[in-house]
């Protein structure tokens, strides 16, 4: 059976719109996204064996139903496959820190970020808001982010290097938690599991959105219900949304974002395997090995710090972009643009051929177009989900859109 709802009535669309609100607060194990954070694609190598036969729900009900699931405790494996139309980052990763040779290769902002391309296995464990494990599983080797309390511990066996933080979220002594920004511990606002994502989708939802159940699937074993969202508008790079939901505890299994111009997905998320029960104690536990090179955040910072205009030497024209003279926002819902001024009309992302490093001007080579309108010229950086118009006096549009309608954006914005 493939359970299908059509448009809801307007109250109905009040209730819908409260249901992702509370979706978007509830969807998320805290302990998977505070140590995750991590990844813009997790994808699916899943085998179904035919689509279940379930009872009929709305999609009001299946928010409904995510949203009051209080499962925090999981383990099992993620397959990642991201397929954004970019160039690897892995060469990018080591622009920061690692280059001027004050960083370490355990850090997770530099190791989380060649997660945005190709494919990758990922170990999850998580027991509570306070203990989580994400293990990124390589060839001959593997590199584990483990948060258990207010220890935060990284780990990259290539390397035999480590990384160590305090959790600023943790209780301080007043009976409150800390922003968890003290310490800069983890990166933030990185979804790396299936709920993080549709948590994402869920909060942008809006009446430009058209939220409903697209039938029934098996993934990881398990019955679940497809949640479909896909924009009302056209001129969105988004053509659809699906949640594969858990039909007995409403723990999204697997998220595919299907770009509007076709092809395959461009991020699919989804548990090859998945246990619901207790993670063992022991899998929070971590003792850096003998040898091991340990590298303490507060260290780390200090140091970037002191580096940070050594290690951009020559790189000038990338500084000063907190100088943006103000951000606007162009339309609304899917269609949305930021459009940003950037100050004196200073091109914040074009210094001169000599100054930019081979890996990141290959990067912008591999994604610009030139374009020219009323607007004057500029280019576009594009990817199958994001792009960008840099107009040559200092203009950014940015948004989730066509080259048209940032085009359309620039010439009417003159």
């Amino acid at each position: 059976m493939a359970p299908n709802d059509s448009a809801q009535t307007t109250e109905e669309a009040k209730d819908l719109a409260a249901g992702r609100r509370r979706a978007a607060r509830y969807i998320v194990p805290a302990a998977v996204a505070g140590v995750a954070a991590a990844t813009i694609g997790l994808v699916p190598a899943l085998a179904a064996s035919g689509d279940p036969d379930l009872p009929k729900i709305s999609a009001q009900e299946l928010i409904e139903k995510m949203a009051a699931s209080d499962t925090q405790q999981l383990s099992g494996t993620v397959k990642i496959n991201t397929d954004l139309g970019i160039p690897s980052l892995g060469g990018l990763a080591g622009l920061g820190g690692e280059r001027d040779g004050s960083g370490s290769s355990a850090s997770p902002d530099g190791k989380l970020m060649e997660l945005a391309t190709g494919s990758h296995t990922l170990r999850v464990a998580a027991d509570g808001p306070d203990k989580g494990k994400v293990s990124i599983l390589e060839d001959t080797a593997e590199y584990s982010l483990i948060h258990n309390g207010d220890e935060v511990w990284a780990y990259d066996s290539a390397s035999n290097e480590a990384y160590h933080a305090k959790d600023g979220r943790q209780d301080d002594g007043s009976g409150r938690k800390g922003s968890g920004k003290e310490h800069g511990a983890l990166p933030k606002d990185l979804p790396s599991t299936p709920k993080e994502f549709a948590a994402e989708a869920l909060e942008a939802a809006d009446d430009t959105t058209s939220v409903t159940v697209g039938g029934t699937a098996q993934v990881a074993g398990r019955d679940a219900y497809q949640l479909v969202i896909k924009p009302k508008q056209s001129g969105s790079t988004i053509g659809s949304i699906k949640v594969a939901v858990d039909a007995k505890n409403g723990v999204p299994l697997k998220f595919t974002l299907t770009p509007s111009s076709g092809g395959k997905a461009a991020i699919d998320v989804g548990f090859t395997k998945v246990d619901f029960s207790k993670p063992d104690a022991s899998t929070f536990d971590f003792t850096p090995p003998k040898g091991a090179k340990v590298t303490e955040a507060d260290e780390l910072k200090q140091d970037k710090g002191a580096k940070d205009h050594e290690g951009f030497k020559g790189h000038e024209d990338f500084m000063g972009l907190e100088g943006f003279q103000g951000l606007n926002v162009i339309g609304k819902g899917w269609n949305a643009i930021a459009k940003i001024e950037t100050p004196g009309g200073q091109h914040p992302t074009t210094p001169k051929d000599g100054d930019v490093p081979p890996e990141a001007k290959k990067f912008l080579d591999a994604l610009g177009d030139q374009v020219n309108g009323k607007f004057g010229s500029g280019t576009v950086f594009k990817t199958r989900l994001v792009n960008a118009l840099m107009t040559d006096d200092g203009t950014v549009y940015v948004g989730a859109v066509t080259k048209d309608a940032l085009v359309k954006a620039a010439n009417e914005a003159k």
